[in-house]
């Protein structure tokens, strides 16, 4: 039997539509909350650490999908014009020019996201784990790091054959991974590349994220405010760790199908069907983490305002150097870490207080 009726049917005019709300919110949402995060960042460009590093690379890699979401909605506007008027949604071709450039957008956010997100995980564990190393949370190596991740994406996102395949046939929606059997290694490869670009990064991720709540959770919290702060440490874990797998797992699941049946490795019509119907909402939710990391990583973490209250220089004038800027960070993840120490400083404080 052949299923190419079902692959060739593209998005209906209901579809397409759907595809143009979603994407309006998401622009939206992640045009206000990146821009907000880039902004408190770039205030706060004096105290420049190495989670603040990691932070506004990924608030950039999630700008680059928001600027490609505008591109996305036409060309759902314009299928579903090609549908109505004429029923064939081969009645509009974007072009290759278009195709490569939305692809190249997306696979930059998409896995420069998923890459800075390990990073900032990496981050913690060793600012939880390892305090007293700080040589690999300085600022350089995290500017260092962050280049050489961002030249990765750039390389992967352009050098994918999936980009020089995206137009190769104007009956194949561009924004939908397209196959062909005389490109099946290449596909496989690609397929390869992609899985593999998110299998390792998260196995790393959950790794670090591990460690750190066995961490947190041995510590034994003596005072009050540290063990509220535990708690909501712990609490925005489980939401990183939570957010990230609804994200992004349901989208690679549902694309190792998608292709796998398109190369007819997994012939079967029902899979075809499943998987094209999740393909919008499976990219969606992948969509909306450009709107969640920055509520997740800048507006909800206790810890980053704390970090961000100490480091950001608010009096004109401030001659606090970088390296006192450091010393005071390491020592708020020393006290993350060995919370009796600031229990004890508090404890110091409050008694030469008294007696002043």
């Amino acid at each position: 039997y052949s299923c190419n009726p079902v692959i060739k049917q593209g998005c209906k005019n209901t579809q397409c539509k759907g595809c143009d709300v979603s994407y309006g919110i998401i622009f939206l949402l992640g045009l206000a909350t990146n821009g907000l995060a880039l902004r408190r960042l770039c205030a706060s460009a004096c105290a420049m650490n190495s989670t603040a590093v990691y932070m506004a690379s990924l608030s950039f890699a999630d700008m680059f999908f928001v600027i490609s979401l505008p591109m996305r909605i036409y060309y759902h506007h314009q299928k579903a014009r090609a549908w109505t008027k004429t029923g064939d949604l081969a009645g509009w071709n974007p072009g290759a020019a278009f195709c490569q450039i939305t692809f190249i957008l997306k696979y930059i956010s998409l896995y420069g996201g998923i890459f800075f997100l390990v990073c900032i995980a990496v981050d913690r564990y060793f600012a939880v784990v390892h305090p007293l190393a700080p040589a690999l949370r300085r600022q350089r190596v995290a500017l260092a790091v962050s280049g050489g991740i961002w030249c990765v994406v750039l390389g992967l996102s352009v050098s994918l054959p999936l980009l020089r395949l995206a137009a190769s046939r104007q009956n194949q929606p561009c924004l939908l991974n397209p196959s062909s059997l005389r490109h099946r290694t290449f596909i496989l490869v690609s397929l390869g590349l992609v899985l593999g670009s998110f299998l390792l990064p998260t196995l790393v991720l959950i790794y670090s994220y591990c460690k750190v709540l066995s961490v947190l959770r041995k510590s034994r919290k003596r005072c009050p405010r540290q063990r509220r702060s535990r708690r909501q440490t712990l609490k925005i874990i489980y939401w990183v760790l939570g957010v990230y797998l609804l994200c992004f797992l349901p989208y690679h699941v549902n694309l190792l199908g998608y292709t796998l049946t398109h190369v007819k490795l997994l012939p079967h019509c029902g899979l075809v069907r499943l998987t094209k119907t999740v393909h919008p909402v499976v990219l969606s939710l992948a969509s909306f983490n450009c709107c969640l990391n920055p509520l997740i990583y800048y507006f909800s973490s206790s810890l980053v305002h704390r970090e961000y209250r100490r480091d950001v220089c608010k009096v004109r004038g401030s001659s606090k150097s970088a390296r006192n800027i450091l010393k005071d960070f390491i020592q708020l993840l020393t006290d993350a870490k060995y919370p009796f120490l600031s229990c004890e400083r508090s404890s110091r404080r409050f008694g030469q207080a008294a007696r002043e």
